[in-house]
């Protein structure tokens, strides 16, 4: 199969796999994971194009979230409504905490980033008149309909998880294919050669973690929306690390990676889950495995292979 066929593939598969699936428990692993691959992406854009690690992506994550629950069970407000607002919240928060972050560099910025995911998380915990702390919200509206169209069953928000899934992708492939995706790209060559050509390196990396907010809040709301109850762990660190495992598993700076990377490492661990204490160890025995002999990820594994194939089918 030639490469410009495989979206494609994996596209049909991913409308035709939901028609499948015995009963509404996988219906609703796989609407989770294409809500987490939406994050993935977001963390992607950042880390991936940018070359910055953010840790704070959770709580992103937990501001879109709790932005259309809270929106909807306190003020009345629609799923359609509260989701945007909670993209363009998370938008205006990654730009001005952005603009603090960025300021630091390398590891410092790992670990600032990572003191507000946490301060993030503990406002959510704490603040208990807003967010009911650890007892969490419960009743949060999902989806309304859009004319005809219902999305009171499972089987139709996991089809409209794949829809935000698929605008996501083409968003980010538009991004990169862009001028601003190649100074992004640029910025985490070398900040010092972007900026000597005349590149504005903190508006670049503003903005990529402005769009990693934005992406994040977007997923945190599908979540919310779909599941129809929200507490404090959505945006733990834990939440953070996972998404970080997925965007490494399936290949750092890839467009497909971060999302195969979500269903292999989602997949696995609720597969996994079944053998319950024995869990953890086969799964992270696994991860080291995947890591030690694919360090680029499933991508670069297969950019690889791809290369290997050209090279043996060139004439000598």
């Amino acid at each position: 199969m030639t490469m410009h066929l495989l979206p494609w593939a994996a596209l049909l598969a991913a409308v035709i796999v939901p028609l499948l699936l015995p009963n509404e428990y996988y219906l609703q692993i796989l609407t989770q994971g294409y809500v987490f691959a939406i994050s993935a992406c977001g963390l992607n854009v950042i880390l991936g194009l940018a070359g910055q690690l953010s840790l704070a992506h959770s709580g992103f994550f937990g501001i879109g979230a709790y932005a259309l629950a809270l929106l909807a069970t306190k003020a009345g407000i629609s799923f359609w409504i509260g989701l945007p607002a909670g993209v363009a919240l998370c938008a205006v928060s990654g730009y001005a905490i952005g603009s603090i972050c960025l300021r630091s560099k390398g590891h410092y910025f790992a670990i600032f980033t990572m003191a507000v995911g946490i301060i993030i998380h503990l406002v959510i915990q704490k603040w208990e008149s807003l967010t009911r702390g650890h007892i969490g919200v419960i009743g949060i509206p999902g989806p309304g309909p859009i004319g005809p169209i219902s999305f009171d069953s499972t089987l139709a928000r996991s089809y409209l998880a794949l829809f935000f899934l698929v605008i996501t992708v083409l968003a980010i492939s538009r991004l990169v294919r862009s001028p601003v995706g190649r100074t992004l790209m640029a910025v985490r060559e070398s900040e010092p050669l972007a900026a000597a050509v005349g590149v504005d390196v903190m508006a670049a990396k503003r903005l990529a973690f402005t769009i990693s907010a934005s992406l994040a809040g977007l997923a945190g709301g599908l979540f919310a929306g779909f599941i129809g109850f929200l507490g404090p762990e959505s945006a733990n660190v834990e939440m953070t690390f996972n998404t970080l495992l997925y965007v490494m598993v399936g290949g750092i700076g890839s467009l497909a990676g971060p999302v195969a990377g979500t269903f292999i490492v989602y997949g696995l661990s609720q597969v996994l889950a079944v053998l319950q204490h024995y869990q953890m160890i086969i799964f992270g025995l696994a991860l080291v495995l995947l890591i030690l002999f694919m360090p680029a990820g499933l991508a670069g594994a297969a950019r690889s292979l791809m290369r290997q194939r050209v090279s043996e089918v060139k004439p000598s």
